[in-house]
């Protein structure tokens, strides 16, 4: 069989793989990987595959990921989440819809210092969704928001997420960062505004909560204030070329131990 001729079965071939629902890593990399068998050799296959196999997961910009995602487990294990969710409450919960809207800005919050999407959907399913059911919202309302917020993960940094595609694409990790910020809070502000909508259509999904003085109000002013010591320490001392990303995760987890 001739290349051309081999490169177009080939094309075929990772097409059936799509149409069969195989998942797209792994089409790909059989197709390349059969294909620089037939077209080089089967042992220069094997040699590519285990050397790039080692050189992807051996990248010291890969030690990044661990630290922010231990960053992440410590303020979800140390109650840091509840915390924010307790904060969050006592200034928007008065509001039609309020403990939903508590459940959005806190788990923002607790994103901008926590590097897992998985700690913070775990976190506040295990706190906002008891609660909410608990103050008769309605569970679809409920789960459906703690999923959707878990999203913003992606963006926030510091995510998982964006630094991969900052080592893949050899981009600035901290530029990634700084570009995430915008459309996460325009997010979350999305959020805000369509529970509110879904409130007010389905004003039996979520009763209103309790009102707090502005005296408990400011007592959770220092909960905001961690936050902003964590996500700048991080964030302000890579743009500002103070330390590397993986440095950056090592700061970020030490903060949120002592704090």
């Amino acid at each position: 069989m001739s290349d051309t001729a081999f490169g177009i079965v080939s094309l075929l071939v990772l097409v059936l793989f799509f149409l069969t629902g195989t998942e797209i890593a792994f089409a790909i990399g059989i197709i390349g990987f059969v294909g620089y068998a037939y077209l080089v050799s089967f042992s220069g296959a094997m040699n590519t595959l285990a050397k790039d196999f080692y050189d992807t997961f051996a990248s010291y910009g890969l030690t990044v990921i661990p630290l922010f995602v231990l960053m992440g487990q410590v303020a979800f294990h140390s109650g840091t989440a509840r915390r924010m969710y307790d904060a969050a409450y006592r200034c928007v919960g008065h509001i039609p819809g309020g403990l939903a809207m508590t459940t959005v800005v806190g788990a923002t919050l607790f994103k901008a210092m926590c590097g897992s999407t998985f700690a913070t959907v775990v976190a506040f399913s295990s706190i906002a969704v008891p609660e909410m059911v608990r103050y008769g919202y309605s569970k679809k309302l409920a789960t459906g928001l703690v999923a959707t917020v878990g999203t913003l993960g992606f963006l926030m940094p510091p995510s998982v997420l964006l630094i991969i595609i900052g080592l893949v694409t050899e981009q600035s990790i901290g530029r990634l960062f700084l570009a995430g910020i915008v459309p996460a809070v325009m997010l979350a502000f999305f959020f805000l505004g369509i529970t509110y909508g879904w409130v007010k259509v389905y004003p039996e999904a979520a009763p209103r909560g309790e009102r707090f003085t502005w005296k408990e109000r400011a007592k959770a002013v220092p909960e905001f204030l961690w936050v902003v010591v964590i996500f700048f320490s991080v964030i302000g001392g890579l743009m500002m070329g103070l330390f590397t990303p993986t440095e950056a995760g090592s700061i970020g987890t030490a903060v949120v131990l002592i704090l």
